[in-house]
């Protein structure tokens, strides 16, 4: 069984509107706090999941090679996310296994970094990183409203280096710890399951539930590629979720980390 421990990486600004979609401001301000500017505050949530012979991380936030490209969210409160594991215990290099929910800069800016020659090369040399098919397809010809979001800088270099694992259907990668295919925000998101001693089931859903606000199924961003895909997979996420009554780790929350989820008149609401 694993262990989890949380790493929020630092924090970007995302328009409100964008975030919540079709949601009127004065539904969503009710769950979701914003500036005078409309602007939420987001965290870039990650995870390390650490068991007695693998050290698997989840997501690795922006980094910091391209905050020129990247201004527009403000990003602030950043940290060095090798430095982040060190603080746990442990060292880069003892990472196994690297999950990158999807390809979104804010998700996987870390998994490389400038080398001490100014090349940029694999962030963490000995694991195995974990992308779906889909997202790397997507690397090669991003749609209209993913290519602003997607550098290769961050994937090719683990590709050449041999160390990128392509998953094309539901997959364990070991004991205890499951990656699943889901649509909507982006096509072939990685959703983890982690399975733990005492506590039950962890989830990882990424932007398939960025925050908590999120869970009700027609609660969906105007990020999300495709709107009727994302409530249609939320649902068949959340129904098996609040059946087995997982915890949720919301990627980009910066009020709440996890909840659990409940169901509610055929919708769902998280449990705070």
């Amino acid at each position: 069984m694993h262990k989890i421990d949380i790493i929020d990486s630092g924090y970007i600004m995302a328009d409100g509107g964008a975030m919540f979609g079709a949601i009127p401001k004065r539904a969503w301000s009710r769950k979701y706090p914003s500036n005078d500017e409309n602007l939420c505050s987001l965290v870039m949530r990650c995870a390390l999941v650490t068991s007695n012979d693998r050290k698997i991380l989840i997501d690795t936030g922006m980094g910091n090679k391209f905050l020129d490209k990247t201004s527009y969210y403000q990003p602030y409160s950043l940290i060095n996310i090798e430095d982040a594991i060190h603080d746990l215990g442990y060292g880069s290099d003892e990472i196994t296994d690297v999950v990158l929910t999807h390809l979104h800069f804010d998700h996987c800016g870390h998994a490389t970094r400038k080398g001490e020659h100014g090349n940029i090369v694999p962030t963490f040399k000995n694991a195995r990183y974990w992308l779906s098919l889909k997202q790397w397809e997507n690397l090669q010809s991003p749609n209209l409203l993913e290519e602003d979001s997607i550098f290769a800088e961050n994937i090719m270099p683990i590709n050449e280096a041999g160390l990128l694992n392509l998953v094309t259907d539901d997959i364990q990668i070991c004991n205890g710890f499951s990656l699943r295919l889901f649509d909507g925000h982006s096509v072939g998101q990685l959703v983890a399951y982690i399975e733990t001693e005492n506590h039950g089931t962890y989830t990882f859903p990424g932007d398939l539930i960025p925050t908590s606000a999120h869970v009700p199924l027609e609660w969906i961003s105007a990020y999300d590629i495709c709107a009727l895909t994302s409530a249609k997979e939320k649902q068949r996420f959340l129904i098996e979720a609040e059946k087995e009554n997982y915890t949720l780790i919301y990627c980009h929350d910066s009020v709440h980390t996890t909840s659990k989820v409940k169901k509610l008149n055929n919708n769902f609401k998280a449990c705070l």
